[in-house]
């Protein structure tokens, strides 16, 4: 695979991370792309212009999006009923911009401007309080298309890094409870001490 060629393809992608390709993001469906093994029909917030721009990039005949991936539509983005949701906070990791904004026990609310629609928080609400809305009548142009994944984007890298600087934050504090973990801590406990007593009238003071 060339990364080169991945790295165009990328630039071409909407950046939404909404998985409906079939890979982890928008990177791993330009590295598959690039390496032949994925279709450039297989984007649906990037819709048919954008399978037009990946075709055209590798040669390919253009092609609409395949429905199997999803169908091609207006953008959209999350909407939180605030008078159903509970403040559980399982929205706030799976999003991909950080457009999600709460904390555990409050109540949260969606930047319109940052989310993507990816839908990948819909699954995580365990009381079905996300609905996606229309924010315009009709697929995007292209040229908005790749407007918005600059935005997207940079949003998405320092997301990545937050919850990889979480991850390790948590690793380090299991580690840190585990036996012999502490500063000074022997690695085997001390030997038991026994404070046997020999039965009334068997001891040297009964002879």
């Amino acid at each position: 695979m060339s990364t080169a060629l991945a790295d165009e393809l990328d630039a071409l992608l909407p950046q939404t991370q909404c998985t409906r390709c079939g890979y982890a993001g928008c990177r791993p469906y330009a590295e598959a792309l690039a390496a032949g093994l994925a279709d450039v029909d297989q984007c649906p917030p990037g819709g048919s212009a954008t399978a037009a721009a990946l075709a055209a990039r590798l040669g390919r005949p253009a092609k609409s999006v395949n429905p199997v991936h999803g169908v091609e539509g207006p953008p959209r983005v999350a909407v939180i009923d605030e008078s159903v949701c509970i403040g559980c906070a399982k929205c706030l990791p799976v999003c991909p911009t950080d457009a999600i904004v709460g904390a555990q026990k409050f109540l949260h609310t969606v930047i319109a401007a940052e989310c993507t629609g990816c839908e990948l928080c819909i699954p995580a609400c365990p009381v079905d309080c996300i609905a996606l809305a229309p924010t315009a009548p009709a697929p995007l142009p292209l040229g908005e298309i790749r407007a918005r994944a600059a935005r997207y984007r940079p949003r998405y890298v320092a997301h990545v890094e937050r919850e990889a600087g979480r991850a390790a934050a948590r690793d380090a504090a299991l580690a840190a409870r585990r036996p012999g973990a502490r500063s000074g801590e022997a690695a085997n406990p001390p030997p038991r001490v026994t404070t046997d007593v020999a039965p009334h009238g068997t001891g040297p003071a009964s002879r």
